[in-house]
């Protein structure tokens, strides 16, 4: 009998690592290319092969390094979360190892920022066009130079649910109309950002307000900008530069982040 109750026991054991194991996420992560404008961009695409079916999209837009592995660690985790995700190539498989060289890829787009429409929009194009990707419910997130294009697609009216910003630019290429944006607005801002402004702040919550957007605005106090990037101290001891990582306010602004979708994607 004791020899029957243990069988059984270990019988029960494996069924529940299997169901565990049939549960669990398998993502896919491949690099990709499209085009923009002729140029050829890389791209990462992210999503989890054991969900059947179509699912909405979320394009991730990269700091002002270009593409690299934080953008693509950021695509992953929203895969886990059972998104299909793009993480889009803004420079054309550019990535800048100095502050200097990131600084001219990311000024440049901003001053023409008709290019860097052109560059999310073709990403979003691709995204859309995936076998896995609900066309109908796509939503943006971007860090830093890529929250502030974030937020530069929604003040141009682009066609998504949301888009969500962390230590993000606030200064619009274009500011938004009355009316103009159709996405839904999440900022998550470092409260100690010095690279963004308390004027800037109250700049674009003018602007919001004006364009009567729908838009939350969440600062963390005591963060810096970057403080979602576990690189950042290591970075800014290297370059002098004011950023740095902090553990609870990436943790608490991931999970903002994650109900916003969660419920634009529910509407």
């Amino acid at each position: 009998m004791k020899r029957i109750l243990i069988q059984l026991t270990v019988f029960c054991l494996v069924l529940g690592v299997a169901g565990m194991a049939a549960g669990a996420p398998k993502i896919k992560g491949e690099a990709v290319e499209y085009s923009a404008q002729g140029l050829v961009m890389k791209g990462y695409l992210a999503y989890d092969e054991n969900i059947a079916g179509r699912r909405p999209g979320v394009l991730v837009v990269h700091e002002w390094w270009g593409l690299n592995d934080y953008a693509r660690k950021r695509a992953r985790m929203l895969a886990e979360l059972g998104y299909a995700v793009l993480a889009v190539d803004m420079y054309g498989a550019k990535v800048a190892t100095y502050p200097d060289d990131a600084g001219k890829f990311a000024s440049g787009l901003m001053r023409n920022f008709y290019v860097a429409k052109e560059r999310f929009q073709a990403g979003m194009d691709f995204l859309k066009g995936q076998h896995v990707v609900d066309p109908s419910r796509l939503a943006a997130i971007g860090y830093c130079f890529g929250g502030g294009i974030a937020l530069n697609m929604a003040r141009q009216g682009a066609d998504l649910k949301g888009v969500v910003s962390f230590h993000g630019g606030l200064t619009p290429a274009r500011p938004a109309q009355r009316g103009s944006v159709k996405a839904r607005i999440l900022v998550l801002n470092g409260g100690a950002d010095q690279l963004v402004t308390q004027e800037q702040i109250a700049a674009f919550k003018a602007e919001m307000a004006a364009a009567a957007a729908d838009y939350r605005f969440i600062s963390y106090p005591g963060a810096l900008h970057g403080f979602t990037n576990p690189d950042a101290d290591a970075m800014a001891k290297e370059f002098n530069v004011r950023i740095g990582y902090n553990a609870d306010a990436d943790k608490q602004s991931w999970e903002e982040m994650r109900k916003f979708l969660k419920k634009i994607f529910a509407e």
